[in-house]
């Protein structure tokens, strides 16, 4: 068990933070801007590469990743779980590219289908089966619980003077 089975649910969406503050104080945005860019990297960096991350542990090392999770090695839902979290990252980083509300929104809500749903499952394996791994009932649990509260109430917060009938551009940069 090293360093990143520690830091790495929260590294991201802390560089995310990191690089959302730098174009904020960069391209001196303010008001509802300052929302968006943080949104924005949210998505792309907290999201997109955390969970791109996440994938390819899945993919390349399935058998450690399913020790720090308290699971067997050698089961299917590893590829299943690693495709999921690839495909969600690389969505999370299109973020940058696709700017619509309606976008975002879609990323928001599936991933946060997803997220607090795993994040239950980490809670009941904890509770029910005494499982007390890494990346069962370490920081990655908490994370599924809360980061897809987090996105959502920066959604809310950056889409509520926008039109929502409107699919253009979110005005981020």
């Amino acid at each position: 068990m090293g360093l990143m089975d520690f830091i790495w649910p929260v590294f991201f969406p802390a560089l995310g933070a990191i690089v959302a503050l730098v174009h904020i104080f960069w391209k001196r945005k303010e008001g509802m801007a300052v929302i968006r860019a943080f949104l924005m990297w949210q998505l792309a960096i907290g999201l997109g590469l955390s969970y791109i991350y996440a994938g390819f542990g899945h993919l390349v090392f399935p058998d450690q990743v399913a020790a720090s999770i308290g699971w067997p090695p050698g089961s299917p839902f590893q590829r299943e779980v690693g495709l999921w979290d690839f495909a969600i990252g690389i969505v999370g980083l299109l973020c940058l590219k696709f700017r619509s509300v309606w976008f975002w929104t879609a990323i928001v809500i599936a991933f946060g289908i997803f997220s607090i749903g795993a994040g239950i499952g980490h809670v009941y394996e904890l509770v029910v089966h005494g499982d007390v791994s890494i990346n069962n009932a370490g920081p990655v649990m908490y994370v599924d619980l809360l980061y897809p509260i987090v996105l959502g109430v920066l959604l809310f917060l950056s889409a509520r003077r926008h039109d929502i009938s409107d699919s253009t551009r979110i005005e981020a940069d």
